[in-house]
């Protein structure tokens, strides 16, 4: 079964990173630049928890703010489970869809963020997976 290590192998544990008093509309402008959903906020350097694009809907234009006075600090999420490297893709598609959200933040055992998995990565490691297991079921078919 592919772990969480497995995705971060592939795609890298690099994470875009902000400081809480960022404001929300330079944020946004980072995620179109870099075509992503959300962006870890800290504070001395230390994880506090994400933004994503839901936060901005429902946080910044449903509650009637302004993007370019509000702060990533105020509408930021933090209460997203913490998985680990050894974490399965089965066990964080389960928490992911009884939660309803799209991205989990990955602790090392020191509890350093080490990386962030979406929704996407997990389905595109799931569809990988399983046509591995097709592959070799074909060669097991064909090699009797």
């Amino acid at each position: 079964m592919k772990s969480v290590k497995h995705i971060l192998a592939r795609k890298g544990s690099n994470v875009i990173a902000v400081p809480a008093q960022t404001t929300v509309l330079n944020v946004l402008k980072l995620m179109s630049e870099k075509n992503i959903g959300s962006v870890v906020v800290t504070q001395n350097d230390e994880y506090l928890g994400l933004v994503t694009e839901r936060d901005y809907a429902r946080k910044i234009i449903l509650m009637g703010k302004h993007s370019d006075e509000t702060t990533v600090g105020e509408i930021m999420s933090n209460s997203f489970p913490h998985i680990t490297p050894e974490s399965s893709v089965d066990d964080c598609m389960v928490i992911m869809s009884e939660r309803n959200i799209r991205y989990l933040p990955v602790f090392d055992k020191e509890q350093s963020l080490c990386g962030i998995v979406s929704i996407n990565d997990l389905v595109y490691e799931t569809i990988h997976s399983q046509k591995e297991t097709i592959e070799q079921l074909h060669s097991y078919i064909q090699s009797t």
